[in-house]
């Protein structure tokens, strides 16, 4: 089996780390709001954690004890975040978009967490089960004499993810803090981080990505983060050259409404890289980023399951397009597809990306996912791809996303690329449909871009046309997705990943549908 590995020291405990910053940074800016430009300092930051010690104590919430976190400001969410960790608690990061926020609701989306209580800036619902803790009055002074010592925790904490279980047992992850730490400090030195580095943060504060990769990765560098409260696609380079930003954490769905400059726009000069996670990047939306913005995209791949990061793309060093680069901090290996049809001759060997290594969990609190653990401790990822001869790892697609067309695998990632490079495609998805002679024949959703009107006639007939002829032109007729079908809006996760699963349904808007002759 192909593989790649590499071996990288934890920096320490985190209560140790957020004491020592502040000792070293002092009055240093760490947390800045994009919005308002509040700022939290790594002093405060300290001393916010050594406050909540005193607070969880008095509440009867002990280290090792699972709490919940709903807060809409991101840096109010992040300077709680890093308090509870530090004072030993499993912090359940939650989504402040939750509308429904009657006991019942809020019992069943946090069932499967164990909760002993939430964090939270809004009201307590009615007859709520679960201790309902209030963030500190805005404007609480901390005095600059307060002893920074936190003393032993008798529970390292650290965050416990789960799915919500509709579609089979709920996938509960626990990622200790120094399992975060550890992917935090591969990053941090991976994209070459320091005291001046400053980064922006578009990303949901509530996923595993924005917490490793912007919030711990800075504390780990002693750097400074700008925290946004989502994407604002309106003066969004005029905000990252406002607040003076380095480097930014961004999703493919961002640098695609970003690979185009609006009128008057202009690319600061200061920022060195953007880097990319969370979903596949398709080559055509880098290479017309890359060319419009004069910036560096550095192309990533990590899982919750990993603390956030596996592979990345080295920041001074070939990039390879296509690929989400090597494995970082992580052993990784390739499993053949059972059915051998993994490829022959000089063809890469395709099959089912695994992992291992010190960030990586080592079972799921539900027994029923843990058989996607082998004897050996090799995490079965459920990504499909291959590593080139310099261990440059290309994803090819989900296991269970590949479509069987009598035998034959098609992966829907190839079909996807070549779609995307269609102008007026502003985003593309392929899905399995039922056939009744084939078994599964592959189905193509498009997105129109923005410039392409449906309400002016023939349009929508030319993308059809032009869209028809590149996959022709790309692929064997058996190959061919059988249906076109153009869509108001692609579904996506709060990070900007397509729901494939839930592209049949009622809810999304079809425009119009085309066989693929």
């Amino acid at each position: 089996m192909a593989k790649q590995s590499v071996s990288v020291t934890a920096p320490g405990i985190l209560e140790e780390m957020v004491e020592r910053r502040a000792r070293e940074m002092g009055g240093s800016e760490y947390l800045v709001s994009a919005r308002s430009g509040r700022v939290v300092t790594y002093l405060e930051l300290a001393l916010r954690a050594k406050e909540w010690r005193g607070r969880l104590a008095r509440l009867g919430v002990a280290p090792g004890d699972r709490v919940g976190l709903l807060i809409a400001d991101p840096v109010d969410f992040a300077t709680t975040f890093i308090g509870l960790l530090a004072n030993g608690v499993w912090v359940a990061p939650l989504d402040p978009a939750l509308g429904d926020l009657s006991s019942q609701a809020l019992d069943a989306r946090l069932v499967n967490l164990h909760l002993r209580g939430v964090v939270s800036d809004r009201d307590a619902p009615a007859d709520v089960q679960l201790d309902w803790i209030a963030l500190s009055p805005e404007g609480t002074s901390f005095a600059s004499t307060v002893t920074l010592t936190f003393g032993p925790v008798a529970d390292n904490g650290g965050i416990v993810l789960a799915s919500s279980g509709t579609t089979g047992a709920p996938k509960v992850v626990l990622l200790s803090n120094q399992q975060l730490l550890h992917a935090a400090a591969l990053i941090a030195r991976h994209n070459e981080l320091n005291i001046a580095s400053r980064g922006f943060n578009p990303l949901p504060l509530w996923h595993i990505n924005a917490e490793v990769v912007a919030v711990l990765s800075t504390l780990v560098a002693g750097s400074s983060i700008v925290l946004d409260d989502h994407f604002h696609r309106t003066d969004f380079w005029a905000t990252v050259d406002r607040v003076e930003a380095t480097w930014i954490n961004a999703v493919p769905a961002i640098i695609a409404r970003l690979a185009t400059l609006r009128e008057g726009e202009v690319v600061p000069s200061r920022v060195q890289f953007v880097r990319s996670a969370s979903a596949p990047l398709a080559p055509s939306v880098l290479d017309r980023f890359e060319k419009t913005t004069g910036l560096s995209v550095i192309e990533t791949y990590g899982m919750t399951e990993a603390a956030s990061q596996i592979c990345a793309n080295p920041l001074a060093g070939p990039r390879k397009v296509g690929s989400v680069g090597r494995p970082v901090g992580v052993e990784l290996r390739i499993r053949p597809i059972d059915d051998g049809d993994g490829g022959g001759g000089d063809d890469p060997v395709v099959g089912e990306v695994e992992i291992r290594g010190p960030s990586v969990i080592e079972r799921y609190e539900s027994d029923a996912l843990n058989d996607r653990f082998d004897e050996e401790g090799w995490l079965s990822t459920g990504d499909l791809g291959y590593l080139d001869s310099d261990g440059y790892l290309f994803l090819v697609g989900r296991r269970d996303d590949v479509i069987n067309r009598s035998g034959e695998k098609i992966f829907p990632r190839e079909i996807e690329e070549v779609v995307l490079n269609v102008k007026g495609v502003g985003n593309a998805a392929v899905i399995a449909m039922a056939d009744e002679v084939f078994g599964q024949v592959p189905a193509l959703y498009i997105q129109a871009h923005s410039s392409v009107d449906p309400l002016i006639a023939g349009q929508l007939d030319a993308l059809i046309r032009d869209v028809r002829d590149a996959v022709t032109a790309a692929f064997d007729r058996s190959r061919r997705p059988v249906e076109i079908v153009i869509i108001e809006q692609m579904p996506l996760h709060a990070t900007g990943k397509i729901q494939k699963k839930s592209l049949t349904s009622e809810a999304v808007v079809v425009i119009a549908r085309a066989d693929v002759a």
